[in-house]
């Protein structure tokens, strides 16, 4: 029987079309959260902030939101809800122009752990954020975002018949020979251009000259948009849903808890860049920007000194680190421990290793499901094989370095770090419903 997409995926459809990379996930973000009626706060400012207010404050790739609960955080201590904004992909040097028996091609870097045979034969785009020379002072510099959404790059893969013991030997692929993108045909004189192709075109896009452009952070990403799949509309096809489902998902609860009404505790959602390369970075989840603005929030009605009342909050708070599961594999049933098989569509998946890969230990897991059985949604559990080594997430390194009790979840998906990746469409409004229930 047909299946009615909610309106919760529809909408995480249109919030991973937007954001091909962490800065357009951020802008994004930040775009949904203004239209809420929450205040944009700088990192350079004093903040003047009041008991149930709701505020933001985004940094390149990485967003932190909160709403201040009825008590100071010091009384009523921290909801929070963890996610990443980052993918797996490829990222273009930065010195891009390459190229080999008459193509322009870019130079890439793989960022984390992507399948990168699945980004063969697509059609691609670019984008991500250019930083540019002041007109007036080169070092008063300028940040645009670009989104080129149309194919203008593509990873060829080799013919079968220059190739033909792919079939015994399996694909194997070179990083630095094989991955880089065409962009087009040479043309007489490239070796004479000193501008660039990528360059080039970066200035058209952005109506600047291009000499103004200094650097960017630039990214590959599919064209083909985000779908609802399958015999009865039970899938979702899109890209980057690790991590932009526990993204979008952290926001909207953050949403529908604060038109539920005002919470005893401080709501939180922090949306770190670089988790798939470590979290080790300013905007990631080892680096110190959710602390800071932890910190700046305990002082709210701060009795016995700022650190007291951090202290007092922290040790009154607990986080979700959310994050993409993995579903069991129809074709690979035996690479996954035989009594932990997270369905499509069965629910939110309760995430366990015991050396801390994740974050969860029994009283964080227990807590996650009784929240499960308030919400009225059903609940999975998933831990690794024991001969086979455990991914991670922000969890553990969030927990460790802010002191609060974590449990890692995440929505069952297929394709992990693919290109493209798969979910189930009803997981993902049960998730904002725990979630929402977690900070209400």
């Amino acid at each position: 029987m047909p299946i009615e997409t909610p309106a919760e995926t529809l909408a995480l459809l249109d919030y991973i079309a937007k954001s091909p990379t962490p800065f357009h996930c951020a802008a994004e973000t930040a775009r949904i959260l203004d239209e809420a009626g929450f205040t944009a706060l700088a990192e350079g400012d004093r903040w003047e902030l009041a008991l149930e207010g709701a505020y933001y404050l985004q940094k390149d790739g990485s967003i932190v939101a909160f709403q201040v609960g009825r008590k100071a955080p010091a009384d009523g201590g921290f909801r929070l809800v963890g996610a990443h904004t980052d993918s797996p992909n490829l990222r273009v040097k930065p010195q891009p122009d390459v190229g080999k028996a008459g193509y322009r091609q870019l130079g890439v870097e793989i960022y984390g752990g992507a399948l990168e045979y699945t980004w063969l034969d697509r059609d691609l785009g670019l984008a991500g954020r250019v930083v540019l020379a002041g007109e007036a002072r080169p070092s008063a510099l300028e940040q645009r975002l670009v989104d080129i959404r149309r194919p203008i790059l593509r990873v060829p893969s080799l013919a079968i018949h220059l190739n033909r013991e792919v079939k015994q030997d399996g694909l194997k692929i070179n990083s630095q020979k094989h991955m880089p993108p065409v962009l087009g045909l040479a043309e007489e004189g490239d070796d004479k251009d000193q501008i660039g192709a990528l360059r080039q075109l970066l200035a058209a896009e952005l109506g600047v000259a291009p000499e103004r452009i200094l650097s960017w952070d630039l990214s590959l990403a599919d064209i083909v948009p985000p779908a609802v799949g399958g015999l009865n509309g039970e899938f979702v096809f899109a890209p980057r849903l690790d991590n932009q489902a526990s993204s979008h998902a952290a926001v909207a609860a953050l949403l529908r808890a604060r038109e539920q009404g005002p919470s005893d505790a401080t709501r939180v959602v922090s949306l770190y860049d670089h988790e798939e390369c470590g979290s080790s970075s300013t905007t990631g989840a080892a680096g110190a920007l959710t602390e800071m603005v932890l910190r700046r929030v305990a002082a709210i009605g701060a009795e016995g000194g700022d650190a007291d009342a951090f202290a007092r909050a922290i040790a009154k708070s607990v986080q979700v680190s959310a994050d993409m599961a993995h579903a069991i594999h129809p074709s690979h049933a035996d690479r996954h421990e035989p009594e932990h098989r997270p369905a499509l569509n069965g629910g939110p998946v309760i995430k366990v290793n015991v050396n801390q890969r994740y974050a969860t230990a029994g009283d964080g897991a227990a807590l996650f499901e009784a929240l499960c059985r308030e919400a009225e949604v059903p609940v999975q559990k998933y831990v690794n094989r024991t001969d086979l080594p455990c991914g991670t997430t922000i969890g553990p390194i969030s927990a460790a370095r802010l002191g609060i009790m974590t449990v890692d979840v995440g929505n069952p998906m297929l394709s992990m770090h693919s290109i493209r990746e798969q979910a189930g469409v009803l997981d993902h409004p049960r998730m904002i419903k725990v979630l929402a229930h977690f900070m209400a």
